[in-house]
């Protein structure tokens, strides 16, 4: 039989809203005569293939990829062009935004549930999910991330991040959305030339090193090597090589980065512009000015970061969203 022939063609009746469905006419949605679909909030030109159920409560925007064997609960809110391809399960709680894909398998889990109501886990938009990778509830995976095939993400993901592994860690950031910026796999490595920074406002600043025969010296004047005289200090250190600090950007507060044992990779955004910065050496430091989203990962063992700060810690000068950080950077 033509496989086309298996879609329904006529006028049906979903639970009181009528629909057309088929191959060959003017189609809102297409559901496959082998799949059960009890949502009437189905998008046009979304199409539900064989052997899946999309129960009662479900909401499905436009144009979305629905394939053989998905099972979507009631608790599920998914945006418009959006890919599930077969032998997904999507189970309460879960929120997916426009254009993301989910590849075959993945697996999503809902095994931690509040009282009474599921942890919310959120696909931002035009992240990917890739085949058997596992999503633990509660988490957010940022927009344009992607998880690669078989991770188990455990935790966030940073928009743009690419994750690997069990658990998952970040193993770069993807530029392909932004063309003209340096690759993430390349960062500008501590040592380069200054000049290399392109995200506006950020430096690359020499500190002055002094070395004799009982060892190394790098002081640091506060009003004359930094742009800014600190009034806090803080050192991150301890942190495995799959965590990622900061993602956040400050209002008012700048910062200045020091790595002063081991490395680590800064990823510095300014909404437009984005750039991964590698420090591993006490005789620079990496300037920051408010308003970047910055973050920090692949950190080497036994990393000492020290970061100099202009202003007290302020809770509400920080911006931990990165969505909410854009539409700042827009207004």
């Amino acid at each position: 039989m033509d496989g086309c022939a298996l879609y329904c063609t006529h006028t049906v009746v979903l639970w009181g809203n009528t629909r057309q469905f088929g191959m060959g006419i003017d189609l809102n949605v297409e559901i496959h005569e082998r799949a059960v679909c009890e949502s009437s909030a189905v998008g046009t030109g979304t199409r539900i293939r064989a052997f899946s159920r999309i129960l009662a409560g479900a909401v499905i925007g436009e144009a979305c990829e629905i394939c053989d064997q998905v099972l979507i609960e009631n608790d599920v809110i998914i945006g418009n062009r959006v890919i599930i391809k077969s032998g997904v399960q999507l189970w309460n709680g879960l929120r997916i935004g426009d254009d993301v894909y989910i590849g075959p398998n993945a697996s999503f889990a809902n095994d931690r549930i509040q009282p009474n109501q599921p942890l919310i886990t959120v696909l931002d938009r035009n992240c990917t999910v890739g085949t058997n990778a596992t999503i633990l509830p509660g988490v957010r995976i940022g927009r344009h991330a992607t998880v690669n095939a078989g991770a188990v993400v455990t935790r966030s993901v940073p928009p743009y991040a690419i994750v690997a592994g069990n658990p998952a860690r970040v193993v770069g950031y993807d530029d392909s959305v932004r063309p003209t910026l340096p690759r993430a796999e390349n960062p500008v490595v501590a040592g380069d030339d200054p000049k290399d920074i392109v995200v506006p406002g950020v430096r690359l600043l020499r500190l002055p090193q002094f070395q004799d025969m009982r060892g190394a010296l790098v002081p640091i004047e506060f009003t004359r090597d930094l742009p800014f005289v600190p009034v806090r200090c803080f050192n991150v250190f301890g942190v495995e090589n799959k965590r990622v600090r900061g993602e956040h950007a400050h209002r008012t507060c700048h910062q200045f980065l020091i790595s002063l044992t081991g490395s680590c990779r800064v990823l510095v955004d300014n909404a437009s512009v984005r750039q991964v910065i590698r420090l591993s050496s006490p005789t620079q430091g990496l300037y920051v000015p408010p308003m970047i989203w910055a973050s920090q990962h692949h950190f080497s063992p036994g990393t000492v970061l020290m970061v100099l700060a202009s202003h007290p810690y302020q809770p509400d000068d920080y911006i931990r969203d990165f969505d909410a950080y854009c539409n700042e950077m827009s207004v």
